[in-house]
């Protein structure tokens, strides 16, 4: 099988080893003719980032980039990435990385024809109707790595840097309008990214496809996903330099991002405090949460991950499932617990209070109170 195709949906993708050489033709496609590209500082001087800044520098459209980015980026990095922005006279952003350099271009995009400030754009009602959707800058979207899927995503997840609260700013036009995914770009990401992101995908594809919510469209994508990890993750754990692998789970990546329109759950409601207070690894926090999580949706998703044990091949139901999400923790050096994440002594009362707020606490298939949240949280404290 070739993995190598052109897709439309949820946007245009161009797909395959080696693509990152259209990213001029990309930028062209999106009426980008001055980027700015937007990456994360561990990225900024690796090899494949000057050779896409020679491929845009190549094609005359400078060679202009932004990296003053968190791991966890803040609304004080959007705002240094927007006067960049614009004292260049930029007219479009190439979004390039993981989740943080993927979600910090594509919310300075957003921001650089606002005039209003980033938290009145919170995903909350209709407050993304607020912004002046024509000033919103096209955006590339090159990802470096498998996990986050932000590629394809209509929203950015930005910390506030006064609360320790992970927001999401939420616009259609945010979704990019080209994406390139070219598996060479993951090949040197290290196993324990490879694990922690890949682990991020199937933390989406497991919440989508429990999600009460109906959509049947994210909930048979969200199941393929399931199997792609299933199949590929070990793989490009094992050998970083498996091109199959590492596209396969570009696609369950993407595939995981898309579906999670139908929801999320208590994964990431407890994921994104703990990542916003202790700077934790997003998808590695995934992981760790994922076990108890499935024990506490039990009542409500039994069935339904019997159904998906079923296509994976994973005999012996829910259980045989769960036993699965364990062996693959452990296989890849996942903690058990949030102290083997470096996090000691928690403040459970401020976790518990961020989860309580989180928009990915509606999508839960048991409704997250204040007390069976704590308590949910304690067991994966230890």
């Amino acid at each position: 099988m070739t993995l190598t195709a052109n897709w439309s949906y949820p946007t245009a993708i161009r797909f395959g080893a080696g693509r990152i050489s259209e990213i001029a033709e990309a930028c062209i496609a999106a009426g980008i003719t001055k980027p700015l590209l937007i990456t994360d500082r561990g990225l900024a001087n690796m090899d494949i980032t000057r050779k896409t800044l020679d491929l845009i520098d190549g094609a005359g459209l400078g060679r202009a980039m932004f990296s003053d980015v968190d791991p966890n980026p803040n609304e004080i990095n959007a705002q240094a990435g927007v006067a960049v922005y614009r004292e260049g006279g930029h007219d479009g952003v190439i979004a390039f990385g993981g989740g943080s350099g993927l979600d910090l271009g594509k919310v300075v995009a957003f921001l650089a024809g606002q005039s209003r400030p980033i938290w009145d754009f919170e995903d909350i009602g209709d407050w993304w109707t607020r912004a002046d959707a024509d000033a919103i800058a096209p955006i590339i979207a090159v990802p470096t790595t498998a996990g986050t899927g932000s590629e394809v995503g209509r929203a950015s997840v930005i910390t506030n840097s006064e609360t320790a609260e992970k927001k999401i700013i939420f616009h259609p036009k945010i979704l990019p309008r080209v994406v390139i995914c070219d598996p060479e770009l993951t090949v040197g990401m290290p196993p324990f990214i490879t694990a922690g992101t890949g682990l991020d995908a199937f933390a989406h594809c497991v919440e989508a496809f429990c999600s009460p919510h109906y959509h049947p469209m994210s909930q048979g994508m969200a199941l393929e996903g399931m199997r792609l990890v299933k199949d590929y993750l070990p793989r490009a754990f094992k050998d970083g330099t498996d091109i199959e692998a590492r596209a396969q789970m570009m696609s369950a990546a993407a595939m995981g991002a898309t579906a999670f329109q139908k929801g999320l759950g208590a994964i990431h409601a407890l994921s994104h405090p703990i990542g916003a207070i202790y700077h934790t690894h997003h998808g590695t926090t995934n992981a760790v949460c994922m076990p108890a999580v499935l024990q506490f949706n039990r009542p409500e998703i039994e069935g339904k991950i019997a159904q998906a044990a079923r296509y994976l091949d994973i005999d012996g139901g829910f259980d045989g499932f769960c036993a699965f999400v364990d062996d693959l923790n452990a296989s890849m050096g996942i903690p058990k617990t949030l102290a083997g994440l470096g996090v000691e002594n928690p403040d459970v009362d401020r976790i518990v209070a961020g989860a309580m707020i989180d928009p990915s606490t509606g999508g839960n298939p048991v409704k997250m109170t204040e007390e069976n949240t704590r308590k949910l949280l304690l067991e994966i404290i230890g």
